[in-house]
């Protein structure tokens, strides 16, 4: 870790994929042996999607962060992120082959990775490439994304963090 550079008066109000609110929430209901992460990893705080091979009950068994169609649900961020780099500081990937557990529904803390500012009530859109969240108008079109029944639950520009939950009233 380098020296520190800067000094903030007061402590970020999460990390991406965390949970913001103590609201009901629910996890997608996986089969023995599923959900594990697939060949390609996943980023936490992401949307995710599953894919084949199947577990034994027919359902999809392994996450991905990208994929087409309504994803399957949000990785939340349970301290399962490894840093490989070398030298790197943190990391939020997760190795192939590890159990994962997605979400549904609830209250989480994402990076908004559009390029316009996120507005309370806005409809969010997750990247049909790698799972990161944008937000926009319902029924709107955003480039390469699938619009999810998730709602943003407090503002934010570009690169900021944001509330989302899939209850539009929080």
């Amino acid at each position: 870790m380098s020296f520190p550079k800067t000094v903030s008066y007061a402590p970020a109000p999460a990390v991406e994929g965390d949970f913001c609110d103590a609201n009901p929430r629910s996890t997608v209901n996986a089969g023995p042996g599923g959900l594990v992460v697939g060949p390609a990893g996943a980023i936490i705080g992401r949307f995710c999607w599953a894919t084949s091979p199947n577990d034994a009950d027919g359902a999809p068994a392994t996450i991905t962060n990208s994929g087409t169609g309504a994803p399957t649900g949000f990785l939340h961020r349970e301290q399962q992120g490894l840093i490989t780099p070398f030298l790197a500081e943190s990391g939020m990937a997760m190795l192939p082959g590890m159990p994962a557990t997605l979400f549904k529904s609830g209250g989480f803390w994402v990076r908004n990775a559009g390029a316009g500012a996120a507005a309370y009530g806005n409809k969010v859109f997750a990247s049909n490439t790698d799972g990161s969240v944008s937000f926009g108008a319902a029924g709107a079109t955003v480039a390469g994304s699938t619009e999810t029944k998730w709602f943003a639950m407090s503002v934010g520009a570009a690169g900021e963090l944001v509330k989302i939950s899939a209850t539009p009233n929080g």
